[in-house]
């Protein structure tokens, strides 16, 4: 026995309960009442203190190319910012090159960022080419040990229609979960020429260009297609209120269509992009309005919601500012890796949502629908990636005290009730009451299966 939690209440998607804890090798390999620990076992106390999984964030950029620039966090700057807020595995996107294949892009990604992940890692694959032979590498893929793709509706990089229809197709005979950017690209491109046109340029305009019915439109379609295949469909960074009622009359009718959102669009509305600051707010989809955030925690509430991530994409205030006079030169992201789960925790210590649900969609539902078998719950044979979470603390979020490569961050002065003390990724203690102390390379790359 390495490593034993004492005395703390565990918490798992379904329960709460006083446990010990108990690690050796990275598994956890006991729960119990009154664990004794092993010679030279480092015993940690954690009466009065919550016991957790590790988060899962499903959806980052990390060192992303976009709008002229580089997102500012690479590996080891994201993984160890996620590390620090609890989140123990992530996500990132491998974008695949014209003429690559889907396993070729994922060997290219992991070779330049394999060696500086402070946590564990896995990878979905954007699609760009299914032409010839090359939608056959989904397959491909998937016995890889990276089952899950996106395309995205919009940018000069998205799919059109029939290309998402034969990825979806394709995704259903080889056991892919295909998840989709969802805005319409015509009216998007539409609405920025007329605001442009108009002279129409501050931060706000990126909001009217892309509104609650651009985002609705495109969830339905997709929702469409899905349920006209009847495969599964993943839609990323829901928004809107519409598509919202989209997700939720198709689980009402049967179909698998899962949904994310992410934190600051449960915070945040529309009004953001009327602030000073306003384009450090811009990201695709945009926030929307009162409607949308309170159908989203709706949603959550009832279940139709089924997984919390960021969309981590961070940029400098500087790259921010080349859109000052003009929106569409703004790199569209903002940072979150590090907020995500001491923000669903907190919103449970409030009672907005109870601690099993910030649980489920923070961690064991992304382990479930990306197939992390080890990953996602405090129990016997799964890794020990545990969070001891302190629920009296207060904590104002302030740049200086995050761990990111970024220069600023949109949740200055959100103040939050409860924050992790510890986090510790297959047993090793990598954050510890405010400061990193994992190490770069220490995360592994891991395969997952949905089937």
């Amino acid at each position: 026995m390495d490593l034993l939690i004492k005395g703390g209440t565990v918490v798992t998607d379904s329960h709460i309960f006083k446990a010990d804890v108990a690690v050796e090798n990275g598994k956890i390999t006991m729960l119990g009442q009154n664990i004794s620990p092993a010679d030279n076992t480092n015993v940690i106390d954690a009466s009065g203190k919550m016991v957790l999984p590790g988060a899962i964030d499903a959806h980052t950029h990390l060192a992303m190319p976009f709008g002229g620039t580089i997102s500012s966090d690479d590996y080891f700057a994201g993984t160890r910012a996620a590390a620090c807020g609890g989140t123990t595995t992530v996500f990132d996107f491998v974008l695949q090159d014209f003429g690559e294949t889907m396993v070729d892009a994922v060997k290219r990604r992991d070779a330049l960022c394999a060696p500086n992940a402070a946590v564990d890692y896995s990878y979905h694959v954007a699609v760009k080419d299914v032409s010839g032979d090359l939608i056959d590498s989904i397959e491909d893929a998937v016995k890889f040990g990276v089952p899950s793709f996106k395309v995205f509706m919009v940018y000069d990089f998205g799919v059109t229609d029939g290309v998402f229809y034969k990825v979806l197709k394709k995704a259903k005979e080889c056991g892919a979960l295909i998840g989709v950017h969802a805005e319409n690209n015509e009216l998007v491109n539409m609405l920025t020429e007329q605001y442009l046109s108009e002279g129409k340029t501050s931060a706000w305009y990126h909001y009217m260009s892309r509104p609650e019915f651009v985002e609705a439109e495109a969830d339905m379609r997709a929702i469409q297609w899905a349920k006209a295949l009847d495969t599964p469909l993943y839609i990323v960074h829901l928004a809107n209120k519409d598509g919202v009622a989209a997700v939720t009359k198709a689980k009402d009718e049967g179909y698998t269509i899962y949904a994310e959102t992410c934190p600051q669009y449960l915070e945040f509305t529309c009004d953001v992009y009327k602030r000073e600051d306003g384009r450090n707010f811009v990201c695709s989809p945009p926030m929307k309005g009162e409607a949308s955030r309170i159908a989203l925690w709706d949603a959550i509430n009832r279940g139709d919601i089924d997984t919390i991530a960021t969309d981590h994409c961070p940029f400098q205030s500087y790259e921010k500012d080349w859109g000052k006079d003009d929106f569409t030169k703004i790199p569209n992201g903002c940072a979150g890796i590090e907020n995500m789960y001491p923000y669903m925790l907190s919103a449970a210590n409030e009672g907005n949502i109870t601690f099993e649900k910030a649980v489920e969609l923070c961690s064991a539902n992304p382990a479930k629908i990306f197939g992390c078998k080890d990953k996602g719950a405090i129990a016997v044979g799964k890794d020990a990636d545990i969070v001891i979470y302190n629920p009296k603390t207060e904590f104002t979020i302030t740049n200086d005290k995050m761990h990111s490569d970024c220069d600023h961050t949109i949740w200055e002065g959100k103040k939050l009730f409860g924050y992790p003390e510890k986090t510790y990724s297959r047993g090793k203690l990598v954050f510890d009451n405010g400061d990193f102390v994992g190490e770069k390379g220490w995360g592994k790359f891991v395969k997952c299966s949905i089937k």
